[in-house]
């Protein structure tokens, strides 16, 4: 009977959510013909209605999944008619013109959305991004839950795709592509990603085979459109982690929007807890803007900017790390002396110029300029010794070393600078004529890149120095006396001044039409570019290559909800700075872009169950890979030969199951199975560094059903092992270990006190349009992962131990959100 009572509760609830979760939001500003805003205009659909401000802004919510007729209408003005089928959650943009001569009737309005699902690019929802949990909350973090894409290391941003490495990743803001940092090796460097989920308004992301638009690099495009403010409004994000602000408004005129964020970022509470003991004291701040000034309907003018400045300082003292198996613990202690200290500061600014010469023609001028220097400067001496851990359970000195198998110290120093200035320049144009529409664009770069390189590493146990192997003489003690002179294990030592122009276009035409009752999408397009690398003792040289591309979808009328995609090409890499500088620092001007053929086939199922809307996404890809420029992985450092002596390949599965497993909100579950590898120098085929097989990962929603406004969000994430790489020197295919499967929990639990659903017209909070109050637990299971291994040498018995480094343990944070 209890059962029946709970079971016929949980029916309840969830019809009483899955009621109000059914809406959509049609938003935006009414100006008449004299780009004035209108007040007062009369906003209805069916009984439900409001009123424009007196900026002309209003705001509405519909029904979703059905047809609804919009009326506006003000006594001074014709009337507007406008119909609408919008998906549950989503909001739409609609900004009408008001006649005074002529009625405006506006056909069905297509869901943006289902566009996208066509053209094989994913879109996530702003508001999901700003709620998931994670050690770097944005979003990156929720990519991390999608198939194909991976990253091993929560403190940082970066991520890999379909077996690509870091730098194989486009990213736009706004239609101009944006940069990271040249020099950080760590995750807990990073800091602050570029984008600000604050200011977000839109994500679309295409994980391969994506179209000619879209730039030269071999893996994947994250496409972030910024917010078009309609209204005074501030959001704040404040946790242990630091905080957010920003402040979103529109002219009385509605001539020039504003949003302005700024952010500031510690990681102390990740480093701190880790194993190594360590004195840290890092600050990562960064502020944005981004305007858009209205001169006439026609023509607008926007300017997106971003300073950073990120100071790193790190004063290592212990640490203990245990590993081996239970029949032979071995444990790594060091002792440390000295510090590093690294600072990155870089400026970004960007105006576009759009002219909106007619319905079917679009015009764009961008010019971007973005400047970084950075500084990473460290001297830290590491004694370290290799000892058997005592595993008595009764003894007082459980887990202490007992005995040494090893000893010796290490000495790293660093003095790299790199002040790098990026201009850019660039046309785009769009004309749709009838089913068609063309796209192009041409733009130029200019790279001025000055870097000096000064790294070496001492090595020594038992207080005889370490040689790089393969020199001579060989040195051979304790054994036999050595009489040459002392060299670093390794010692890397550059300056170089290096300017790149490059020269890139684009055309693409693309059709909606049908084949029977079937409806298709076709695309095609072509990108070109030219690249010419000069620079202080580098002899100048140049190189062209042409990228085609197509894709093609098709939605049969079947009473199943299908639609299928396939999409191909052939897509290059040139050469950016760091793949141009080989493992010694020098330049390169003839290293060869990278180029890679890519097929992917993909299917989406729409489907009810549960009455609820669901979807099933999967694709099959493969890459081929040539003029494959080697690299090693170190951290989140990449280290490239420079030399494209390899040829490598790529192959997988993505499936993707999203959909309300609880009424009025998105989750999803993902599996991807990944395979790829590379042949080097025709030794045979070898695990690439990004070489992850399988993974699973869950973005999971919920709210506890006696307590409605306390929300719980669940980030679950499972990757195999990656390869652990090798120790320096050594032949790669002499070490193919896999480092531990990475296992990795966040929870965060949210209670809301005010919502646009529950709000107060008295009291301290009436001034809240939302606020909430929560916690988070990071890796909530406390799993060990580790990131790479650190080899040391026990000098007597020539044996190399791989030692893991660990990432972060439990952590729980507190964190409040607010908008006002």
């Amino acid at each position: 009977m209890n059962t029946q009572k709970l079971f016929t509760t949980l029916l309840l609830i969830t019809f009483t959510l899955f009621s109000y979760s059914q809406t959509a939001t049609i938003k935006g500003v009414i100006l008449n013909e004299n780009n004035t805003p209108v007040s007062n205009v009369s906003v209805k659909a069916g009984t439900t209605g409001t009123e424009t401000n007196k900026n002309g802004f209003y705001i509405l919510k519909i029904k979703s999944g059905q047809d609804i007729n919009i009326e506006f209408s003000h006594i001074s003005y014709k009337k507007i008619e406008s119909l609408f089928n919008l998906e549950k959650g989503e909001e739409f943009e609609f900004n009408p013109v008001m006649s005074e001569s002529r009625e405006q009737i506006s056909a069905v309005i297509i869901n943006g959305k289902r566009r996208k699902e066509v053209e094989g690019i994913l879109t996530l929802k702003p508001e999901t991004i700003r709620k998931i949990p994670g050690a770097n909350a944005g979003v990156e973090n929720l990519l991390l839950t999608l198939p194909g894409v991976s990253n091993n290391n929560e403190l940082s941003t970066q991520y890999n795709v379909r077996g690509g490495n870091y730098d194989e990743n486009l990213v736009y803001v706004n239609g101009i592509e944006v940069y990271r940092p040249f020099l950080i090796r760590s995750g807990q460097q990073e800091g602050l990603s570029f984008v600000n989920t604050d200011l977000v308004q839109n994500v679309d992301f295409s994980a391969g085979g994506f179209q000619a638009k879209y730039g030269d690099k071999l893996s994947s495009v994250l496409d972030i459109t910024y917010k078009t403010p309609y209204q005074f409004e501030v959001n704040a994000d404040l946790s242990l982690l630091g905080g957010s602000f920003s402040v979103e408004n529109l002219s009385k005129d509605s001539k020039l929007s504003t949003i302005i964020g700024v952010r500031y970022r510690d990681n102390g509470l990740f480093v701190n807890a880790k194993e190594t003991e360590t004195n840290y004291d890092a600050a990562f701040a960064d502020a944005q803007a981004f305007l858009t000034y209205k001169f006439t309907d026609k023509f607008h003018l926007s300017f997106l900017g971003n300073a950073s400045l990120n100071k790193y300082n790190y004063e290592p003292q212990t640490r203990q790390t245990n590993f081996g198996t239970l029949a032979d613990p071995v444990a790594l202690l060091v002792f440390y002396e000295g510090e590093e200290k690294d600072q990155y500061q870089t400026l970004f600014g960007a105006f576009k110029g759009t002219y909106f010469a007619n319905d079917n023609l679009t015009l764009n001028l961008i010019a971007s300029t973005y400047h970084t220097t950075e500084e990473e400067h460290f001297d830290i001496l590491a004694q370290y010794r290799l000892g058997e851990v005592n595993t008595n359970i009764g003894s007082e000195d459980l887990g202490e070393v007992e005995f040494s198998e090893g000893i010796g110290s290490q000495l790293n120093h660093g003095r790299n600078d790199l002040d790098a200035l990026i201009t850019n320049i660039e046309h785009k144009g769009d004309y749709k004529i009838n089913d068609n529409r063309i796209e192009w664009s041409v733009k130029y770069t200019h790279e001025d890149i000055r870097d000096r390189l000064i790294e070496w590493e001492v090595i020594d146990s038992a207080g005889f120095s370490i040689r790089p192997p393969k020199t001579e003489p060989i040195n051979e003690q304790p054994y036999t006396a050595y009489k040459g002179n002392l060299q670093p294990f390794s010692n890397v030592r550059a300056t170089n001044n290096t300017q790149i122009d490059r020269l890139q276009a684009y055309a693409q035409w693309s059709k909606r039409s049908t084949i029977g009752l079937s409806d298709v999408w076709y695309n095609a397009g072509l990108r070109m570019q030219n690249w010419t690398v000069n620079g202080d003792g580098v002899s100048s040289s140049s190189q062209t290559v042409f990228s085609p591309r197509a894709q093609f979808a098709i939605k049969p009328s079947w009473e199943k909800d299908m639609l299928f995609r396939i999409a191909t090409g052939l897509y290059y890499q040139p050469p950016f700075y760091r793949e141009l500088r080989n493992a010694n620092g020098v330049i390169l001007p003839n290293v060869k872009a990278q180029k890679s053929f890519h097929l992917v086939l993909g299917n989406d199922y729409s489907f009810k169950m549960w009455n609820r809307p669901f979807k099933l996404t999967t694709e099959a890809y493969y890459k081929n890979l040539t003029d494959v420029n080697p690299y090693t992985l170190e951290n989140v450092r990449i280290r490239y030969r420079a030399d494209n002596n390899a040829k490598a390949y790529a192959y997988g599965l993505d499936m993707r199951l999203n959909g309300e497993f609880v009424p009025g909100t998105e989750s999803w579950f993902s599996f991807g199975y990944l395979k790829t590898e590379e042949n080097i120098d025709n030794k045979g085929y070898i695990a690439r560094p990004t070489d992850q097989r399988l993974k699973f990962a869950a973005l999971f929603q919920d709210y506890v059903p006696n307590l409605p406004n306390m929300k719980m969000y669940l980030n679950l994430v499972y990757n195999t092992g990656l390869p652990g790489g090798s120790p320096s020197y050594a032949d790669p295919y002499e070490y193919q270990n896999r480092l531990p499967a990475y296992k990795r929990a966040d929870v965060g639990f949210q209670f809301v006190i005010v919502d646009d659903k529950k709000q107060f017209t008295s009291g301290w909070k009436k001034a809240f349009k939302e606020l909430a109050f929560g916690f988070e637990i990071f890796n909530m299971f406390d799993v060990q992962n580790s990131i790479t291994n650190t080899w040391v040498r026990d000098v007597y018995s020539k044996r190399q131990y791989a030692i893991p480094n660990y990432l972060t343990p439990r952590v729980f944070n507190i964190r409040t959100t607010m908008k006002f």
